[in-house]
């Protein structure tokens, strides 16, 4: 009998199609957020380099503040050197008649896909109008199919597995590279596919950003002096993941780019996601609309009224520590005649 249960954990995306719309897409892999189920996928970003390369021609910022967002996602920590030229369609250039046409037939004819954001943008034609555009595909099987599992507990609920028990076939453990295994709630496996694809599976608790988790497990894998093969005795379950999200970036809508005459006026991202014990099916895609004014608007004032409780501090030049602090919060004790 085995004696080992490997209970996965994704750590990128772990629901079930009940749990759509509670999950949050970020645009950068450094994006902190407070909502427990969250996703990343490249796709908005190399929207965002298109945006600011051979549009913008500049760093984005914008006049009234640039968000935390917007200098993430200006880094340009990820682009499509990272990919597979094969998986992914990019389309950057004027809004025409035809160009919803044209976006449809190549995603056709490249991946046998259609969009679901198209019809949420306004493409009216226009020479002073741009669309930024990405579609991310990828569609790869496992090595070798896992077994199903059937329905099992994940967390307080039930939910589909598959993978590895004492019944399944040897050959199967072959699909399994083991990164490391400290205890069974702090692991990672590799699940071989059969393209260059690879499935990296990380249980774990944390609630840092993504990049920071992906950094821990590669550290705690190089840490590692245990057994890497997946052994005869070990056993691993995963569940079935299936689920649809879009997000409307509306904090990047109708804002102005510091220094230009660009204003962007859409930007969304949507994402497609289903692993079984076959594979993994992923489609996630990004736009961007953008305008170009004739004259460029005045700056917007920024409006820098006491008109609400404030604190202030006095302290001498060249000295580390201020001699004197105040907080105002009712007026009329600052203001009484002597």
């Amino acid at each position: 009998m085995k004696k080992l249960f490997l209970s996965i954990l994704l750590t990128l995306i772990m629901f079930s199609p009940a749990f759509a719309g509670n999950i949050e897409i970020l645009p950068t892999m450094q994006s902190k957020t407070n909502v427990q189920d969250r996703v990343w996928v490249g796709t908005f970003q190399l929207v965002w380099n298109d945006f600011m390369d051979k549009i913008a021609f500049t760093q984005i910022k914008f006049p009234a503040g640039t968000p935390i967002m917007v200098n993430e996602l200006n880094r340009q920590a990820f682009t499509e050197d990272d990919l597979s030229e094969k998986c992914f369609y990019k389309y950057v250039g004027k809004i025409k008649r035809n160009t919803k046409n044209v976006i449809a037939k190549n995603i056709k004819k490249k991946f046998n896909a259609t969009s679901d954001i198209l019809d949420k943008l306004d493409l009216t034609p226009s020479k002073d109008r741009f669309l930024i555009y990405a579609m991310l595909n990828k569609d790869f099987e496992f090595t070798n199919p896992f077994d199903k599992l059937g329905r099992l507990n994940f967390r307080d609920q039930e939910a589909e597995f598959f993978g590895i028990d004492n019944n399944s076939n040897k050959e199967l453990d072959d699909s399994v590279r083991v990164l490391f295994y400290n205890n069974p709630s702090d692991f990672a496996v590799v699940l071989d596919t059969n393209k260059k694809d690879e499935v990296f599976l990380y249980k774990t608790s944390n609630t840092k950003t993504f990049n920071y988790i992906y950094s821990d497990m590669l550290k705690k894998s190089q840490a590692y002096e245990g057994d890497n093969k997946f052994g005869e005795n070990d056993e691993l379950r995963v569940p079935n993941l299936k689920f649809f999200e879009e997000r409307d970036f509306e904090e990047l809508a109708n804002k102005r780019v510091k220094g230009t005459n660009l204003i962007i006026e859409q930007a969304l991202e949507s994402v497609k996601f289903e692993m079984n014990n076959y594979g993994v099916k992923l489609k996630s895609e990004a736009a961007m609309t953008a305008m170009t004014t004739a004259l460029l608007p005045p700056e917007e004032p920024r409006l820098f009224y006491l008109d609400d409780t404030f604190v202030m501090f006095l302290k001498e030049k060249g000295k580390n520590k201020p001699y004197f602090a105040l907080r105002v919060h009712d007026i009329s004790n600052f203001q009484s005649e002597q």
